[in-house]
């Protein structure tokens, strides 16, 4: 029998679907757009991060990629499962590359333009008013 908003809703409708405990996902159907898209562009990040560490020389460079793309998988699977430690990686992840150009090359534009224009999308989804109230109001830890 279908009530409210549709399967998986209460009967009086709003909030998010309810999954069960068991049902874990890579890929979020039930978030907003803004973390949809945030989950996507980290696990592009990541898909990308992996072939520069596949393809890398040195090994502190290939040590510290492959943090990297533990971190935004991670990060990308928690937003995708709706907890908050998932948000909170996520966050770390897209914030991290600015600091380390910055201390490192001293420029944020020393990886490129591509690069700082997608990690520039990536935060600016994540703590967009919408993202962040759907955070505070349905994430779980």
């Amino acid at each position: 029998m279908r009530y409210g908003g549709g399967y998986g809703q209460s009967p009086w409708g709003g909030g998010p679907p309810r999954r069960s405990f068991s049902a874990r996902s890579f890929l979020p159907r039930s978030l907003p757009q803004t973390l949809q898209i945030a989950t996507w562009l980290l696990y592009w990040n990541a898909a990308l991060g992996l072939l520069a560490y596949i393809f890398a020389g040195s090994a502190a460079i290939t040590a510290l990629g492959l943090l990297f793309v533990i971190g935004e998988v991670a990060g990308g699977y928690g937003l995708a499962n709706e907890h908050k430690w998932g948000y909170v990686l996520a966050l770390i992840a897209a914030f991290l590359p600015f600091v380390l150009l910055i201390v490192f090359a001293g420029s944020i534009l020393a990886g490129g333009i591509f690069s700082l224009i997608f990690e520039i999308a990536l935060v600016v989804l994540l703590v967009h008013p919408m993202s962040r109230n759907y955070v505070r109001s349905y994430f779980h830890r």
